[in-house]
């Protein structure tokens, strides 16, 4: 049957949405296909289709478990057969699966993508007549993007080593994010590309300063009451309190985020898409692959980390077409949240400079002087007239030339080698007389002191304005002090005029007394967290907060960010039982992900006898094979590891008695040498 004749039985449309035919023309022919297309553009079809009407099966790359989930539920309920073969299966669905496969019936076949680590897994795939592979969410593939998936650099082998045409798909791939898509799915060699157009009309647009931020949040939602809506946080906590708060004022609210439980996690995600009018407090590890068609609403209690990941957020409403509105919050913690996880990456310092212009592009984007959707549009290449569909299109923002105080502090940048950040370029302004300008001599400089018309929180606005025009950039080489673009140059040297927002700089001023912080404005965001952090496992436990942890043992952490349990445990206030307990959690909140220690180790953690241990371990692996590296492998338990760094023995016979005499001729010696230098 034809592509056309399917889509009506199989489907029940009567025509393709725009853009889709040429997409399922050229799958249906076997070539190598990359599709951008919009959020709700119907790109689940563009495969679906094809695989239908080709012969074999179609192997579909998946990033979430409940994404396959409800597309083999829809394709099932179609009279198509399809299957995934996850970790959420159970044996009995696995062995429906399998029957099909056997039987010859199965016709897709969804995977996540850490399922291909596993081997065996493409000779399976060639035994059961795979044909085409289709990658949903293909720009999880770039670390360019929002959302890399180190597992999807695997689909590329994957697509050798069966020899079959591949379709990657994606709702949002700027410049970089394509060309990497192409160099790690298809060796670099151009397949057929379709772009289209990137705007959903359909969605209003806008964004707000942070003012009393859940009061506006809460404020939001009322006018919305009985919609589906997501509320998209920044932290985990936030999610649980915020959820909280809507429930108060009388929303049906549930919160999500990575740390649930999966169970915990597959029953939210099943409420959402079954209940109406249900709101979701969430992390963005909530709603990649959402297909809830009537969520009537997105907002943002804090900045996205980029204007693709904004993109692809508000993209989950109004996928059914009807009218969808979206509000986005930010504030100058949120900025300097968002940078900060940018300089503490391990990206390289090229690719955090690009990724501070991102941030700067969405910066332009919630500080944009015209219409929003024109800004957004252009970032991806695209123009568009005037929408009359968001918050800047309904009530114009005041506009003022701005040129003056922007080369202030583009010479105050300049003049201090550019290797400071806003902070100290507005002290300059200013005028203050802070220690540190008088012991740099800033306080000799031409620009210092030529600001004093704004005070510091109009400057603050003035500086975010800036780098939303990409102006100035952090630079990673030089611990975030802001250097100049190109863009700046013209400005400075008097050949260019640029226009500021004046209602956002005058709502920055006459903010009230300054708060006292209890750590530098760098460190804050992080205290925040740890105190969110130790808020939720105090409710859990039913206990005063103080009981976890005292503010001033939250202040050094906050202060000295450690990153191991070692350092955790040097921290004031952390004891051996407090470690295990809370180690684990508060070292997320700081690091994220938390290295595995083996319990023994554990033990050591804070302890001289926990470096001992580590050099024991690294030298045990020297020596797994024997000095030459031929011999038989061979290594002592980290529990015996551990007992001999606190017995520290001083001589090779008790070094014998606690390891075994096998154990002491290979590593007798180097232990003892060890044992003796750290004595």
């Amino acid at each position: 049957m034809s592509a056309a004749s399917l889509l009506r039985d199989v489907f029940g449309f009567d025509s393709f949405r725009p853009g889709q035919q040429d997409i399922v023309d050229a799958v249906v022919r076997g070539e190598n296909t990359l599709a951008i297309m919009p959020t709700g553009g119907g790109k689940s079809l563009c495969f679906q289709l094809p695989a239908i009407v080709r012969d074999g099966v179609t192997v579909v790359i998946s990033p979430l478990i409940a994404l396959m989930r409800d597309q083999v539920r829809g394709l099932r309920e179609a009279g198509v057969e399809a299957g995934a073969l996850t970790s959420g299966n159970t044996e009995e669905e696995t062995d429906q699966v399998w029957d099909a496969i056997n039987a010859g019936r199965l016709k897709l076949l969804y995977m996540a993508p850490e399922r291909l680590a596993a081997g065996g897994v493409s000779q399976m795939l060639g035994r059961i007549g795979v044909t085409l592979i289709a990658v949903d969410e293909a720009h999880c593939v770039s670390q360019w993007g929002h959302d890399f998936r180190p597992d999807y650099l695997r689909i590329g082998e994957l697509r050798r080593e069966l020899g079959v045409p591949l379709a990657a798909f994606t709702a949002t791939a700027d410049a970089e994010t394509r060309a990497e898509i192409v160099e790690k799915l298809f060796d670099g060699k151009e397949p057929s590309t379709f772009l289209h157009g990137f705007d959903r009309p359909n969605i209003h647009l806008a964004f707000s300063v942070k003012d009393a931020p859940r009061k506006q949040i809460l404020t939001f939602a009322a006018a919305r009451k009985g919609q589906s809506g997501i509320v998209y946080c920044g932290t985990r906590s936030k999610t649980e309190v915020l959820a909280q708060a809507l429930r108060e004022a009388g929303h049906n609210a549930i919160h999500y985020h990575g740390g649930m439980e999966a169970e915990d996690r597959r029953l939210a995600e099943t409420r959402f898409q079954q209940e109406d009018g249900l709101i979701v407090a969430a992390t963005v590890a909530f709603g990649m692959g959402i297909d809830k068609p009537d969520i009537r609403w997105v907002a943002h209690a804090d900045l996205p980390k980029s204007i693709e990941a904004y993109y692809q957020e508000i993209g989950r409403a109004g996928r059914d077409g009807a009218p969808a509105e979206t509000l986005t919050l930010f504030g100058p913690d949120d900025i300097r949240y968002r940078r900060t996880q940018i300089d503490e990456g391990l990206a390289p310092p090229e690719r955090r400079t690009a990724d501070h212009g991102r941030l700067n592009a969405l910066l332009g984007l919630a500080e944009a002087l015209g219409c929003r959707r024109q800004a957004l549009l252009s970032y991806f290449g695209e123009t568009s007239d005037r929408c009359g569909n968001c918050d800047l299109c309904d009530t114009p923002p005041e506009v003022f030339d701005g040129t003056t105080p922007v080369r202030m502090a583009l010479s105050a940048a300049l003049r201090t080698g550019e290797t400071f950040g806003a902070g100290h370029l507005i002290e300059i302004l200013l005028g203050s007389g802070t220690e540190k300008i008088r012991a740099r001599g800033h306080d000799a400089l031409p620009t210092y002191g030529v600001g004093k018309d704004y005070d510091r929180r109009q400057w603050q606005a003035i500086f975010r304005q800036m780098m939303g025009h990409d102006l100035l950039r952090p630079d990673p080489d030089r611990h975030g002090g802001l250097r100049m673009t190109d863009k700046a140059r013209p400005i400075l040297r008097g050949e260019e005029t640029i226009d500021l927002r004046r209602d956002t700089i005058r709502a920055a001023k006459g903010s009230g007394p300054k708060v006292k912080m209890l750590v530098t404005e760098e460190d804050a965001p992080l205290l925040s967290a740890l105190k969110a952090k130790r808020r939720a496992l105090a409710e859990a436990a039913g206990v005063p907060a103080y009981i976890i942890f005292n503010d001033r043992t939250l202040i050094e952490m906050a202060e000295t960010r450690p990153t191991t349990l070692d350092q955790m445990a040097r921290v004031g206030g952390v004891g051996a039982k407090k470690l295990e307990s809370y180690g684990d959690a508060f070292l997320g909140v700081i690091a994220g992900e938390v290295a595995h220690l083996h319990p023994s180790r554990r033990k050591l953690a804070g302890r001289d006898e926990g470096t001992l241990y580590d050099r024991l371990m690294a030298v045990q692996a020297d020596l797994i094979r024997g000095s030459d590296g031929t011999g038989k492998p061979m290594s002592c338990s980290a529990s015996v590891l551990a007992k001999l760094a606190k017995a520290h023995p001083r001589d090779d016979r008790d070094v014998e008695r606690i390891i075994g005499q096998r154990h002491a001729e290979r590593f007798g010696a180097a232990f003892l040498e060890i044992l003796r230098d750290d004595s």
